[in-house]
């Protein structure tokens, strides 16, 4: 288990928070499959909930507002950012949307939510007192964070426009794939969605062991949607919880290797 106490380089996916009707539900599902410790604020808060892995942050959770009772349950990917309102210009002139304008998180940070042109919802985060993810390379952590896109062509163009990344292709005849890549270092993934999967930003956490993790996400509540495989970079599964928001799960295997500092 890896710590950091600083803010995250502008573009890197730098937290993830969870949008549901039942925050108590998501809470129990998540405890019991990553092991977390989620702490709800109070009322000024709108009861939003911070999940902890060795007593520092790794994710949020929240329940939908009453006015907007009919969002499906969804993980938001929001993007390190030193200027916010900037960057949502930036977002415009590029041909995305703005959904929430943005607006100060009391002393922890700023914040706004956009959409890219092809249509996929993210988040943007300029740290106040609160950096993001604290915890990195642990079961429970935030591991991996893509946008596969029905238009690839147009959401490389969109991104790398706003956020200054280059991309590293690694496609092949079977999908059309490239890192995210700031300053020689991959931060996310994008992609081609085809078939029946899913467009939009996903989120990956790591796990300890992913088949046991399949084994018990039914009798969470959740549903196992693709069975865990091997892959280079991990073995992985993808999954629904118990009230529908889809998530990823990887861990190391004998292709991927184990990077140093992984564990509890």
């Amino acid at each position: 288990m890896l710590f950091r106490d600083e803010r995250w380089p502008d573009g890197t996916p730098c937290w993830v928070d969870l949008m549901v009707p039942d925050r108590a539900a998501a809470a129990r599902f998540y405890s019991e499959l990553l092991g977390w410790d989620v702490q709800f604020g109070g009322a000024d808060t709108g009861y939003y909930g911070m999940a902890l892995l060795g007593g520092r942050p790794v994710a949020g959770v929240g329940e939908t507002p009453a006015d907007q009772a009919g969002m499906p349950a969804a993980w938001t990917t929001y993007l390190a950012v030193s200027d916010v309102d900037k960057i949502v210009a930036g977002v415009v002139e590029a041909g995305g949307r703005v959904l929430a304008p943005p607006m100060d998180v009391m002393e922890q940070g700023r914040m706004a939510i956009v959409e890219d042109p092809t249509g996929a919802v993210f988040g943007l985060w300029q740290a106040g007192l609160h950096y993001g993810t604290q915890v990195t390379l642990a079961p429970g952590a935030l591991a991996w964070n893509e946008n596969m896109s029905r238009d690839f062509a147009a959401a490389k163009d969109f991104y790398g426009s706003v956020f200054g990344y280059s991309f590293n292709d690694i496609s092949n005849d079977q999908f059309t794939y490239a890192t995210l890549d700031l300053d020689g270092r991959p931060t996310g993934g994008l992609g081609q969605a085809t078939g029946d999967y899913q467009p939009g930003w996903m989120t990956y956490f790591w796990s300890a062991d992913v088949d046991a993790a399949a084994a018990l996400i039914p009798g969470l509540g959740g549903t196992v949607v693709e069975n865990p495989v091997d892959t280079p970079f991990g073995r992985m599964l993808m999954a629904k919880d118990n009230q529908g928001a889809s998530f990823q799960l990887m861990a190391p295997n004998e292709q991927s290797g184990t990077q140093e500092g992984w564990g509890v």
